[in-house]
């Protein structure tokens, strides 16, 4: 399943396939109704405190992405995580929007490597851990 990236000003196109917006706010100058999206899972992106330092530091990108694989770890990602999965799993292809204008370095990319099997997902989280949770559960009701 082919997982790309886009910044979110670029016109869509038929091949994007699903839509995903994964920053915390919503891209300067555009209206909801021209951004041709299916789901906008603002607790995947980084913190502003992360996402603050990394624009100021933007040769740290080694740094900000082992930062950014932790926050992906914490609880408040994780409902977005797994559905994130479950998108890429059901979909054909997957186009990642940011709106960064670091179009090499930024958290879509992090995202996209993730996704691609490049990176490993953060512990505890990942499409194998649903079903670890999910037959954890299925013991627990024995």
């Amino acid at each position: 399943m082919p997982v790309a990236v886009k910044r979110v000003y670029e016109s869509a196109s038929r091949s994007d396939g699903a839509r995903i917006l994964v920053d915390r706010l919503w891209p300067r100058g555009l209206r909801k109704t021209e951004i041709a999206m299916h789901e906008w899972l603002r607790d995947l992106a980084p913190s502003d405190e992360l996402r603050k330092w990394f624009h100021a530091q933007p040769d740290q990108w080694l740094i900000f992405r082992k930062r950014y694989l932790k926050e992906l770890a914490r609880p408040e990602a994780e409902k977005d995580l797994q559905k994130l999965y479950s998108l890429a799993h059901k979909r054909k292809r997957l186009t990642l929007l940011y709106s960064s204008k670091n179009e090499k370095r930024n958290n879509a990319v992090v995202l996209k490597d993730l996704l691609d099997g490049t990176r490993k997902p953060p512990t505890g989280t990942g499409p194998g851990a649903l079903r670890m949770r999910a037959r954890e559960a299925a013991v627990r009701r024995r």
